[in-house]
């Protein structure tokens, strides 16, 4: 079946661009492994516009929802993983010639234009010992993951919003909680770092720069869990051992866009897809991106639904030229 669209994506961006496809009856295939984006793992969400707070996993069936009430013969919903995007010709006013082919990890699509709205996914540490103790001491979730770690001595690594809520999420189970940070700033929000600074099970470290993570079980035998996290004192210049059995990392995302290089749109360093902030097209004729994929200034889910609506828009204005 050719597609007039293909949304790739079921995050904030994802699902206002399905909704907005069904109302307008375009013939639509949305592809997403998952609902909700980033934001599932939020313990309460409190600035979706509309929404007093709702929890993370509560905004991603809510999300779905909205686009399966409106899906009817329009917008069809396959629960798949995008592989890769492939040119197969260039657009020609009024033309029914295929544009692009979808390949997931259970099929192939084909379509005249493509939106991405991936997202970004959580980027990892660095250093010896982070690929040995991920999911054996190392978390990205503390909504999900902070009551098994019960009267522990734990850390969290970043100094941004994420990071500082991670540690207040932590403070309710963990017998303490040090935050260290690359430099002697925040990107957090002055209130948040002022109310979780003031609780005496959180300490904060400046200058810290993460370099091992080592570990052992009770018996003595090596590599199992987290015992300890190995930093270097910037301002001491030495390297400080701190006894945790567990690290929550939260250093910042990294765009969901691998996929689309074989397409060729023009990417960044870090690669985000560029775009037109009028319209959010790429340098590939034929496809749309929005959302925290791209190169935009702000990344929100509120901003990301709107690129999105705004991407579609200029979609629907362009297929009713084909």
């Amino acid at each position: 079946m050719q597609f007039d669209l293909i949304i790739i994506g079921g995050g904030p961006a994802g699902a206002a661009t399905g909704v907005y496809a069904a109302r307008k009856k375009i013939k639509t295939l949305l592809v997403t492994p998952e609902w909700g984006g980033q934001s599932v793992d939020s313990v309460g969400i409190q600035n979706w516009i509309g929404t007093k707070e709702i929890s993370g996993i509560d905004f991603a069936k809510m999300l779905e929802n909205h686009v399966r009430h409106y899906a009817g013969d329009s917008v069809t919903i396959k629960e798949e993983l995008v592989e890769k995007i492939e040119p197969l010709g260039n657009l020609v006013s009024k033309s029914e010639k295929l544009s692009f082919q979808v390949k997931t990890n259970k099929g192939k699509y084909t379509s005249k234009t493509v939106l991405i709205t991936t997202g970004s996914h959580r980027r990892k540490l660095d250093i010896p010992g982070a690929k040995e103790f991920d999911g054996k001491g190392i978390a990205y979730c503390a909504s999900c993951d902070a009551p098994l770690f019960y009267d522990q001595k734990v850390a969290v690594i970043g100094g941004g919003n994420a990071a500082f809520e991670a540690v207040s999420q932590l403070i309710a189970y963990a017998k303490s909680v040090t935050l260290l940070n690359r430099s002697e700033n925040f990107k957090a929000d002055p209130v948040t770092i002022e109310l979780v600074s003031k609780n005496p099970k959180v300490k904060i470290i400046t200058n810290a720069i993460p370099v091992e993570i080592k570990g052992d079980l009770p018996d003595g035998k090596a590599g199992k869990f987290v015992t300890v996290l190995v930093y270097e004192d910037q301002k001491e210049q030495k390297t400080v051992e701190l006894q945790v059995t567990g690290i929550f990392v939260e250093i910042g995302l990294l765009p969901t866009t691998g996929f689309a290089e074989p397409s060729g749109v023009e990417m960044n360093l870090i690669k985000q897809i560029v775009t037109d902030p009028r319209n959010q097209r790429t340098s590939v004729k034929g496809i749309w991106a929005a959302g925290d994929c791209t190169d935009g200034l702000f990344h929100q889910n509120n901003i990301a639904a709107g690129d999105a609506v705004k991407a579609l828009e200029d979609i629907y204005n362009e297929l009713q030229k084909m």
